[in-house]
């Protein structure tokens, strides 16, 4: 557990929650359906997950 760095997964969090609920606000403003706009947030929220970690691991390697 040396040299563990804490940030990383709470930013990879904090980063995921802001895409959803920012993705969700945006398509329910644009007459979205809540229960539509609820899934493209959460399809939003994983996708921007993936691509972080796969930034981050990619850093990480190098």
């Amino acid at each position: 557990m040396r040299k563990y760095n804490y940030m990383r997964p709470i930013l990879l969090i904090v980063t995921a929650l802001l895409v959803k609920n920012l993705v969700t606000l945006v398509c329910g403003l644009l007459g979205m359906e809540a229960a539509a706009a609820e899934n493209m947030g959460f399809m939003s929220m994983v996708l921007a997950a993936l691509i972080l970690y796969i930034r981050m691991t990619k850093s990480r390697r190098k």
